[in-house]
């Protein structure tokens, strides 16, 4: 391998690793900070939810429905049990609710 050969392998290779690394960091930015925050189930508004909707779903704004079970959005720790919704509590884990 000539030198001219090694330095375009590695300017490619630098240029993926970097596309890769910022696309992890823009994708982080989306969720709120999860310091002091814990994931309540069953609370947030149809397409608010910041992850975690079910099968066939892309995560953060995938809910379907108000106050969706299996769709959890981040809350301060310790308020997630005392945020009632019109079908109850919201819940520390997923859980079921009318569709």
């Amino acid at each position: 391998m000539n030198r001219q050969t090694f330095t375009q392998i590695l300017t490619v290779s630098l240029a993926s690793a970097l596309a890769v690394s910022s696309s992890a960091v823009s994708a982080d930015q989306h969720l709120p900070s999860q310091k002091n925050k814990e994931k309540c189930y069953g609370v947030s508004l149809a397409r608010q939810n910041d992850c975690a909707a079910g099968p066939g779903t892309s995560c953060a704004g995938s809910s379907k429905i108000d106050y969706q079970g299996n769709a959890w959005k981040l809350v301060p720790t310790g308020s997630c049990v005392s945020i009632n919704t019109p079908y109850g509590a919201g819940s520390l884990s997923a859980i079921k609710r009318p569709s």
